[in-house]
């Protein structure tokens, strides 16, 4: 485990030269912010109105917190990485190391993004604060207990980047996969939380990666329960689980398939 750690923070202190492309990076970030913030103040007529049992500050705080979750895996960039890896034939060096790829992936990835997620909450809650002047009243066990399935979320979502990125040991580029997933991800969870779909497709979603990457922390982050928060994170530690064996499994097999024709 403490390779793990220092390679995080070797990556982490390495991002921290290039700030100011951080900076530059989150540009698109906070217009994403401004346009749903208006979109959001357009659509709700009165702020004390409902809609699918949500307020319009409760929508304005969700949409910033599922951006920020999402752009704390950085996915794309992520997925070419290992795609890059797989196809170049570079991952092959890792295997006699004294760590498993995934492990040094996942540990190197989240070191890169860490410093961008900080400020990407810095600016989203003082832009939430500047345009609701309001907070989501949280007790200190509920910041703690959201601030958890936030880095389960992330965590979740790098695994599940990872098996797609992996998955070119078998069809050779799955980019094409992560673009349909992302998009999958953007426009059923980032944008909209379960409760706004149909009946049917939201007990769907509530068994999709959206539940837990997205919906789960930001429904904790502006409507907590208790019992809310129990549901979410046991379905978070189930596909924790399911996502770790799904990429050491297409990891191993991949490991195979280099060995047979010699990397």
């Amino acid at each position: 485990m403490r390779k793990y750690i220092h390679i995080y923070i070797s990556e982490l202190i390495s991002t921290l030269q290039y700030m100011l492309n951080i900076l530059f990076r989150l540009i698109n970030f906070i217009l994403l912010i401004f346009i749903f913030m208006n979109l959001w103040n357009y659509i709700y007529d009165n702020p004390n109105e409902l809609i699918n049992g949500y307020s319009k500050a409760q929508m304005i705080w969700y949409v910033i917190l599922t951006e920020i979750i999402w752009g704390a895996t950085d996915g794309r960039r992520y997925c070419r990485k290992i795609v890059t890896d797989v196809r170049s034939g570079n991952i092959a060096y890792n295997i006699n190391k004294p760590y498993n790829y995934i492990g040094y992936a996942i540990s190197s990835h989240l070191g890169e993004t860490t410093i961008k997620t900080i400020i990407a909450l810095v600016v989203g809650f003082t832009m939430g604060l500047l345009f609701l002047k309001n907070f989501p009243l949280l007790s200190i066990t509920g910041i703690l207990i959201v601030i958890l399935s936030g880095i389960l979320a992330v965590l979740i979502n790098s695994l599940l980047v990872t098996f797609i990125g992996l998955i070119s040991f078998i069809i050779e580029d799955s980019n094409p996969i992560f673009w349909l997933y992302s998009k999958m991800i953007l426009v059923l969870g980032v944008l909209f939380p379960i409760e706004y779909f149909p009946g049917i497709l939201g007990q769907i979603m509530k068994y999709s990666p959206i539940y837990v990457t997205c919906y789960g922390p930001a429904k904790l982050f502006v409507d907590f329960s208790y019992s809310s928060a129990i549901e979410i994170l046991i379905f978070q530690l189930i596909y924790l689980g399911i996502a770790l064996l799904l990429c050491y499994a297409l990891y191993r097999k991949g490991v195979k398939k280099l060995n047979v024709t010699s990397g």
